[in-house]
């Protein structure tokens, strides 16, 4: 399935956001889904919100309706909950885009040379409600084209789309830290953990 199963107007639509930063600001403009859903593109672009996962995804059709593949990262959490980012390549550089009610936990230029690199940018602020830095693993890239012979289809189904989440979940994850490196963690500072939960609405 192409994105041509969108309707001529849902393809204008995402085809306005018109680059990656496009559609982060379109992203950061809608109002944090907190409901136990998991959208598809359509329905997040017809109800105009979205929480991590639904904007991922969402993200994904909209740079492949922009040339992109639809790729996602799955980012895993201990005493925490995972992230999931739309990850994107310019000139062999890795960006991404992703909703997320934590400030630093969303938008990152196409500056780095490695998906690893990428995701190490997110470390220091991905911490919980208390402090603790959590982030341990990532996946490798997943392309949702995988996903198009599937029926109903992924980007225009009227159904929850929770069959994304399980396959991300159950994808073959990357260790970031070593046990020492684990060990030797701190909780980040009072005046960090402000700036990480500004405009936090509960969620990750």
């Amino acid at each position: 399935m192409s994105a041509g199963a969108f309707t001529p107007a849902e393809r204008r639509a995402l085809r306005a956001l018109g680059s990656p930063h496009g559609v982060q600001r379109a992203l950061d403009a809608m109002p944090y889904h907190r409901a136990g859903t998991a959208w598809s593109p359509r329905r997040v672009l017809r109800e105009g919100t979205a929480h991590c996962l639904e904007g991922a995804i969402f993200a994904a059709v909209a740079l492949r309706v922009l040339g992109h593949p639809p790729l996602l990262v799955d980012l895993e959490a201990v005493q925490d909950t995972d992230h999931v980012l739309c990850v994107y390549r310019v000139r062999g550089h890795w960006g991404a885009i992703a909703k997320s009610n934590f400030t630093g936990l969303r938008y990152r230029e196409p500056v780095y040379r490695t998906v690893r690199e990428l995701v190490m940018s997110y470390f220091e602020g991905y911490v919980n409600l208390r402090g603790d830095r959590t982030l341990r693993a990532y996946s490798l890239p997943v392309n949702l084209a995988r996903f198009d012979r599937r029926r109903p289809g992924w980007m225009t189904s009227e159904g929850d789309l929770w069959w994304v989440a399980e396959h991300l979940v159950g994808v073959p994850h990357r260790r970031l830290l070593t046990p020492a490196m684990i060990g030797s963690l701190r909780r980040i500072d009072r005046r960090s953990l402000d700036a990480a939960l500004v405009g936090h609405e509960g969620g990750r």
